[in-house]
C-alpha cells in the first residue's frame, strides 16, 4: 500500500481530541505525508477541513477517531470509495474501530511498512420504493432496521427473498443486517454470530409474535424485499445503521441487496475475529 496523503477524521463536539489531532498531524508531517482532516479535526490542524466524501478522493488512507459509531459515519459519507479506513476506539465497545488509542502510532508505523491487513466488509444497498417509484438509498455496513415506534404496536412485514415468499413477521420491526452487524442490533434481538469474512443476509425480527418466526441467514446473492403493511396507530421507520433513515408509509416496499462497494477496514496482522469476540463478548468470563 502506496501512502501519500492520509485523511483523518474524528467524532464531533469532542474538543478533548484536539491535543491528539495536533499530535497526529505532526507526527504525519514529520514522515512526509499529507494531512486531510475533516471539518471537525479541521478545527485544530494546519491543513484546512475538507468534506469526507472529498477527503476520500484524496487520501489514501483514512484515520477515524472515536467509536463504532463515527467509523460508521465515515464509512457511510465516503460512499462508494474504496479507501482504506483505520479505526481508532475512544468509545467503549470497539468492534469495528479496533485499534487502541495507546497503539495508534505504532499501528500508523506498520500500515505505512504494509504490516496491517485489508479486511473488505460487505455492505448493503437499501432502497426505499413508493407506489413503484424510489424515494430513497442508503449504504449500510451494519444494518437497515424496520421498526414501528408507536408504543405497544406490532407491524406486518411481508419478506420476499429472490421474489420467492419468506414470511410475514407479526412484530415490533425486522432487522436486515451484514455479518459485520451481527454483533450490533441483531444480536441484542437475539440473531446469531456471523463471522465477517462470511458474506450473507440476516433476517432478526424484533420481539415477534410469534415464537417460532426466528431469526434467519439467508445467502449473499439474495435480494430481500420488504413490504411494509402497517396496522392502525403505526408509526413506521427505517433507520440505516443507527444514524439516517426515513418514515415509511404502508405499502411501501424495502429492497436490500450486497452492495458492489465493500468498506475496507485495515485489521492488525495475526489478529483474529474469535479473539475480537473473547475480547469484547467476554467469552469465558464467570
Amino acid at each position: 500500500m502506496d501512502i501519500r496523503s492520509v485523511g483523518i477524521c474524528v467524532k464531533p463536539s469532542q474538543p478533548q481530541l484536539a491535543g491528539l489531532v495536533r499530535e497526529l498531524e505532526q507526527w504525519l508531517v514529520a514522515r512526509r505525508l499529507e494531512v486531510v482532516p475533516d471539518p471537525e479535526a479541521g478545527q485544530w490542524t494546519e491543513a484546512a477541513g475538507a468534506p469526507r466524501r472529498e477527503l476520500a478522493e484524496k487520501a489514501d488512507l483514512v484515520v477515524v477517531l472515536g467509536g463504532d459509531g463515527t467509523l460508521l459515519a465515515v464509512a457511510r459519507a465516503i460512499g462508494e470509495s474504496p479507501v482504506p479506513i483505520l479505526g481508532v476506539n475512544l468509545g467503549t465497545m470497539g468492534f469495528l474501530a479496533e485499534t487502541a488509542r495507546g497503539e495508534l502510532f505504532p499501528s500508523l508505523e506498520q500500515v505505512i511498512g504494509g504490516r496491517f491487513r485489508s479486511e473488505a466488509r460487505m455492505r448493503l444497498d437499501v432502497v426505499v420504493e413508493r407506489a413503484g417509484a424510489e424515494v430513497g438509498g442508503y449504504l449500510a455496513l451494519n444494518d437497515a432496521v424496520i421498526a414501528n415506534t408507536s408504543l405497544a404496536r406490532i407491524v406486518d412485514l411481508a419478506v420476499q427473498a429472490d421474489g420467492v415468499e419468506v414470511t410475514t413477521y407479526h412484530a415490533d420491526g425486522l432487522i436486515v443486517s451484514t455479518p459485520t452487524g451481527s454483533t450490533a442490533y441483531s444480536l441484542s434481538a437475539g440473531g446469531p454470530l456471523v463471522l465477517p469474512s462470511h458474506e450473507a443476509i440476516l433476517l432478526t425480527p424484533i420481539c415477534p409474535h410469534t415464537l417460532s418466526q426466528r431469526p434467519l441467514v439467508l445467502p449473499a446473492t439474495c435480494e430481500v424485499a420488504v413490504d411494509v403493511r402497517g396496522r392502525q396507530g403505526s408509526d413506521i421507520k427505517l433507520t440505516v445503521d443507527g444514524q439516517v433513515g426515513c418514515q415509511l408509509d404502508e405499502g411501501d416496499r424495502v429492497i436490500t441487496r450486497r452492495s458492489h462497494h465493500p468498506v475496507q477496514l485495515l485489521v492488525p496482522p495475526g489478529r483474529n475475529r474469535f479473539e475480537v469476540m473473547r475480547e469484547k463478548l467476554r467469552w469465558g468470563e464467570r
